[in-house]
């Protein structure tokens, strides 16, 4: 199956510049928090935080691919994804093989049910194999 994006960020992103990532991780449960984006989404105030939870997470991976790199064509799925800078789930062919990531384990054992997530900020990507997710904040 060829490699397919959905996108998962509708009305919220990233703040553009410095989203200030932070993970944690409880059990097999991970919150993913960032800047909102303020500019484009004006409900958000300067400084507001965004919160992703996910579950029944079995990796994730913070890489350092950045915006020039991907519209350099740097990236495994350089003019692939739709977009820079937004949230997607992957399915189909994840291109792993074009990929040198240092993976943090969460579970063990991975789920049946497992769904790949990207997120694309400034100077770093997000990815996450997990059952699901949520916006909590």
């Amino acid at each position: 199956m060829s490699t397919q994006f959905i996108q998962l960020n509708h009305g919220w992103n990233a703040e553009p510049n410095a989203p200030h990532i932070e993970i944690s991780v409880d059990g097999t449960a991970l919150t993913l928090g960032f800047l909102a984006n303020p500019w484009q989404f004006p409900e958000f105030v300067d400084g507001q935080i965004i919160r992703l939870r996910l579950t029944d997470v079995w990796r994730y991976t913070i890489g350092d691919v950045n915006d020039e790199g991907w519209y350099r064509g740097q990236c495994r799925f350089s003019k692939m994804a739709p977009r820079w800078g937004e949230f997607y789930e992957v399915l189909g062919d994840l291109r792993l093989d074009q990929f040198e990531a240092e993976w943090e384990v969460v579970a063990e054992t991975p789920a049946n049910d497992l769904r790949h997530f990207l997120f694309y900020f400034r100077d770093e990507n997000f990815e996450c194999d997990a059952t699901s997710w949520e916006r909590i904040q």
